[in-house]
């Protein structure tokens, strides 16, 4: 199964030159500030990729997902044969993917979670035979390096992640400068940031066997 990760577009998709595969993935922050018009160009325009298969997750930026706009943003997905997933499960073709828009709290931004146990308790909640896992934040420690210097990536969503036997991948964004992918202890990292530092669209998808 091949799989086209992208995230962090911010309104600029349209600059986004999309490769063939299986399954198409967003992992979040299709939006600028959060407008339902904005998510609804980003849904045309992922709806109209010949991917057999199309998986989204909000962001931070995606307020509109974050609001009472959510079930008809969903229901717009939906008839256009998109999955929206927000902290559920999906199987494709025998595959277990979860995706989960919440990220370690930043500013006043959606899908806000203080760190701790509260986070704890959600990534908890991610089934045990996931096998490909979509978030908009990274893990601690992998990909999630600011251009300032250190690590932002959550703690807790790490330590679920040593627990989940059957993960192969792991796809977010959230942090546009640590784009890339990586490989540890048999699990493929992939942060598919599309936007850089200065929200500059200049970064590619990135193609993932499983």
């Amino acid at each position: 199964m091949k799989l086209v990760c992208l995230a962090d577009t911010h309104k600029s998709h349209g600059n986004v030159l999309v490769p063939s595969g299986d399954v198409l993935i967003f992992a979040g922050d299709m939006c600028g500030r959060g407008g339902g018009k904005s998510a609804r160009k980003f849904i045309t325009w992922f709806a109209d990729k010949p991917h057999k298969h199309k998986v989204i997750v909000a962001g931070n930026h995606d307020r509109c997902f974050d609001s009472q706009e959510k079930s008809l943003l969903k229901l717009f997905a939906i008839e256009r044969n998109i999955t929206y997933l927000e902290h559920e499960a999906t199987s494709i073709n025998g595959v277990i993917f979860f995706g989960s828009p919440y990220q370690p709290e930043f500013c006043d931004w959606a899908f806000n979670m203080p760190r701790g146990p509260k986070l704890a308790k959600l990534w908890s909640q991610i089934p045990n035979d996931t096998e490909v896992l979509i978030t908009h934040s990274p893990p601690y420690g992998i990909l999630d390096e600011v251009r300032q210097g250190g690590n932002v990536g959550c703690q807790d969503l790490s330590e679920r992640i040593k627990s989940l036997s059957k993960l192969k991948a792991h796809i977010f964004g959230h942090i546009h400068y640590a784009y890339g992918m990586k490989i540890q202890n048999n699990v493929t990292y992939v942060n598919a940031s599309i936007c850089n530092e200065d929200y500059e669209p200049i970064n590619k998808p990135i193609l993932l066997d499983i």
